[in-house]
């Protein structure tokens, strides 16, 4: 079994996990769905941080794990989960039916920036976007801002339409960009910085053999969001324990495993960056 294997192995078997147990007990049962913008994802992890959060909130909290940011919107918009963790470019596409839940911080910021990506060792000639004409590029996922929005503005800047391109597609997930640069399946990719930074803290070897040769400007860290309407007292108990986590021994160890400093609930404005490139893509679904 290769890597993406095991990672998709590991997802499901945390949403088949945890849908027996959720109907037993509707009451206290808050679903949180997760998707590729979470970096530590394995099943044991969200296991553990399920059971710190159920304790402070006296919920019974359970993560469900799905591969694209559309399926994992489509349970909460089915209510098939109570929030979810999701990327700034869908918040503000759907803005009108979604509400923020809480903030991550990222080294000390609710902010997180896109990096374009390159191997020395395959791809030395590129040094960004303007190199990228007749070569193979890698997103993230359709609905990533740092994985394709970010993109489809840099390109356009750099004069470089689609058929420019030898060759683009969608790894689904950050991790998988970076191995997709690493092996030579493209030349460059389009990629989370904060996952980025993550892995080579955590020394992946994808991370280790790829470098930044470009950065955006700052964005709204993907946020948690509940459906518009829906807050209650059992969303407003997962944000309180999510904005105290830094203020206990046990929840800076959650934390800390997760390279993030915080949560902050957070304000829309901070998106407004991501709502001005959005209105720059056509098809974006975002109107100027």
């Amino acid at each position: 079994m290769n890597r993406r294997e095991s990672l998709r192995s590991l997802s499901l078997a945390a949403v088949s996990a945890s849908f027996p147990v959720l109907a037993a007990s509707q009451g206290r049962s808050f679903r949180v769905g997760l998707t590729p913008v979470m970096l530590a994802d394995q099943f044991g992890f969200l296991t553990r941080w399920g059971q710190y959060l159920s304790e402070r909130t006296n919920l019974q909290v359970e993560f469900v794990a799905r591969e694209t940011y559309q399926g994992i919107l489509d349970l909460l918009f089915s209510q098939q989960v109570h929030a979810a963790w999701i990327c700034g470019y869908p918040y503000i596409r759907f803005e009108a039916e979604l509400e923020l839940l809480a903030v991550p911080l990222y080294q000390g910021k609710p902010t997180y920036q896109s990096y374009l990506i390159r191997s020395p060792t395959n791809s030395p000639t590129i040094n960004g976007w303007q190199d990228l004409r007749g070569q193979v590029l890698a997103y993230s996922d359709p609905l990533s801002n740092s994985g394709w929005l970010v993109a489809q503005v840099q390109l356009a800047k750099a004069g470089i339409q689609a058929q420019h391109l030898k060759k683009a597609f969608f790894t689904h997930g950050h991790r998988n960009v970076a191995e997709a640069v690493a092996v030579g399946l493209a030349q460059a990719g389009t990629i989370d910085g904060y996952v980025w930074e993550t892995m080579r803290l955590q020394k992946m070897s994808s991370a280790m053999k790829t470098e930044v040769i470009w950065k955006s400007e700052f964005f709204g860290f993907p946020p948690l969001v509940i459906r518009r309407g829906q807050g209650d007292e059992r969303t407003a108990k997962l944000g309180h324990a999510l904005n105290e986590m830094a203020n206990d021994s046990a929840g800076k160890e959650f934390l800390a495993a997760l390279n993030l400093t915080g949560f902050i609930k957070g304000q829309p404005e901070l998106y407004d960056s991501i709502r001005k490139e959005a209105q720059q893509v056509p098809g974006s679904g975002v109107a100027p």
